[in-house]
């Protein structure tokens, strides 16, 4: 990345800030609630409808009727292909997400037979897949509402073939049956054919709903193409059948309300293994009202606040034991608590920060040496400690120039990187604002496994900046006009014009949750709420959090 620009720096009462603060969070959390909720509706109340004449509770109704009451719902991918196929694939079609159930956190993956039956599109098998890692790290029970058609065969490219198709889902159904001790549970309250069949199949048990499901390698027509044979589905694959004359499925239930009670009251004895036995606090108010974080953060994401206050509004009663608060204070590190669980917590300062004796000023949000080596150790503490952390990511990058590299940039950095990619506790990442070059890898980026990952609607995920991308595209074009005292030519302004488009598209945190880039988008809000109860979730193991899942140590005898 280039060198940073210093950045503007509002007085907290300067009429700019008290004009433009809460501005950006305010409008973006309000455009994501629009979203979220037309997407919650699948596909319409004309295919609920349907549902409910043919007997049927709605996919979300199903998952309603599931979970305890008044317990927490963590919704994962709600948004993922919602800009894809012309809007036809809300949610890819499955409803995935963690939930409480007789008491435990459980994973709970329901297809949305409201969008095009249930079908999977190439991203359904990714959020599969993204469930089923979850339900691995964490050791929680995972519950499959299947109502299918099968693969969506106009993608099956997507699909069918690959490391990460629909073959991963039978992989990781193996996996979690031989090796982990993983309960998974499957109610087939609908369709369920040809491949997609081996789901329930490879489930600890499978439940069935009379007169409204069917499990098949292939449906009537197939049969009828394939053999000649005329049979009726409930004869060739229904409840009756499975539980009467072939014993691949091991109950039934009379309804859908009846068969999620059923899985409630199997789920209420199983044994729940030991997890992290944290000291646990009754949980205390913030130190500032939750609703202050709309003007905290500044409405120009390029200009500077102070993270502690956002940590203010998140962390019980706002305490923040800092770890060498005057040492790199571009990076925050402390321990504190959340509705009562306790945490490490690694934030990017903004703004700019004091350095040594002797030294320039550091920009916040950029990782000095010092810096990386400050939360290296700070990690590995932790890691000791067997303290979760959570990383609240508001990153530029690292550090550039001859004063970096000869301080060992380079060498800081990996170690930073080092420690948080083989930390064994559970690592949870809070997207505020930017997430930018190396510096995002080193706070706890999605492709170092971290267990959960969420962004405020403000969060910035990418490269580096568009114009940053501008003037290391254009930069000499720009130059040579300056120099010369003539505009740039239509075509070279345009390119410029486009390209800034398409980096405020692609870095927006909408475009990151379509692509499964974030687990979900939180709003402020919701913010506390949810990291504790990401919190309890990842207490449930107390074995490493490295990967998408640990093996034990394998009888070879």
């Amino acid at each position: 990345m280039k060198a940073p620009t210093k950045p503007k720096r509002p007085g907290k009462d300067s009429p700019a800030a008290q004009s433009d603060e809460g501005g950006r969070l305010r409008q973006l959390s309000d455009e994501y609630r629009v979203l979220a909720a037309k997407l919650r509706t699948g596909g319409g109340a004309e295919r609920v409808a349907k549902m409910h004449a043919q007997g049927k509770l709605s996919p979300r109704e199903r998952v309603d009727h599931l979970l305890d009451p008044g317990t927490g719902w963590f919704e994962v991918g709600l948004l993922v292909a919602h800009d894809r196929y012309d809007g036809q694939a809300p949610g890819a079609g499955v409803i995935t997400g963690v939930g409480v159930v007789a008491g435990r956190e459980v994973v709970v993956v329901a297809n949305d037979a409201t969008v095009k039956a249930g079908s999977w599109w190439p991203e359904t098998i990714g959020k599969i897949l993204r469930s089923q890692e979850i339900a691995m790290r964490q050791r929680i029970p995972i519950i499959y509402l299947v109502d299918s058609a099968g693969v969506n065969l106009p993608y099956q490219g997507g699909v069918f073939p690959g490391q990460y198709g629909a073959a991963r889902i039978f992989y990781y159904n193996s996996i979690m049956r031989r090796y982990l001790r993983v309960p998974q549970i499957a109610a087939v309250m609908g369709s369920c054919v040809a491949g997609g069949a081996y789901l329930p199949a490879l489930s600890d048990v499978i439940y069935m709903v009379d007169g409204t499901s069917f499990m098949g390698l292939g449906g009537p027509n197939l049969v009828k193409g394939a053999t000649g044979q005329t049979v009726d589905g409930e004869t060739l694959g229904g409840a009756r059948t499975h539980t009467e004359v072939s014993a691949v499925a091991h109950y039934r239930a009379a309804n859908d309300g009846e068969c999620l009670a059923k899985i409630r009251e199997y789920l209420g004895r199983l044994p729940r293994e030991p997890g992290v036995p944290h000291r646990v606090e009754p949980a205390k108010e913030p130190g500032r009202p939750v609703t202050d974080l709309y003007d905290i953060l500044p409405h120009d994401h390029r200009m500077s606040y102070d993270m502690r206050q956002v940590l203010a509004a998140l962390l019980d009663e706002g305490r923040f034991d800092e770890f060498q608060p005057a040492v790199a204070g571009e990076m925050l590190c402390g321990h504190a608590r959340i509705e009562g669980w306790p945490v490490a917590v690694i934030a990017n300062q903004r703004g700019v920060i004091k350095a040594k004796p002797g030294e320039r000023p550091h920009f916040g949000g950029i990782i000095y040496t010092d810096s990386a080596e400050k939360v290296a150790f700070f990690i590995e503490t932790a890691n000791r400690e067997r303290l979760p952390i959570l990383f609240v990511q508001d990153v530029s990058g690292f550090m550039v120039g001859t004063d970096a590299e000869h301080s060992g940039i380079i060498r800081a950095g990996a170690r930073f990187v080092e420690a948080m990619a083989t930390a064994l506790v559970p690592r949870i990442v809070l997207t505020v604002n930017h997430a930018s070059g190396a510096g995002y890898y080193a706070m706890a980026g999605q492709g170092f496994d971290p267990d959960f990952v969420v962004s405020w609607p403000t969060g910035r995920m990418g490269v580096m900046e568009g114009e940053a991308a501008v003037m290391a595209v254009h930069g000499p074009a720009v130059e040579a006009a300056r120099k010369e005292g003539k505009p740039l030519s239509p075509e070279t302004q345009a390119a410029i014009d486009q390209m800034r488009a398409d980096y405020d598209r692609d870095l927006d945190a909408r475009h990151a949750a379509a692509r499964g880039q974030v687990d979900a988008i939180v709003t402020p809000e919701e913010t506390r709420d949810v990291l504790a109860f990401l919190l309890r979730t990842s207490a449930n193991y107390p074995g490493p959090h490295v990967g998408a899942f640990v093996l034990p140590p394998l009888d070879r005898g």
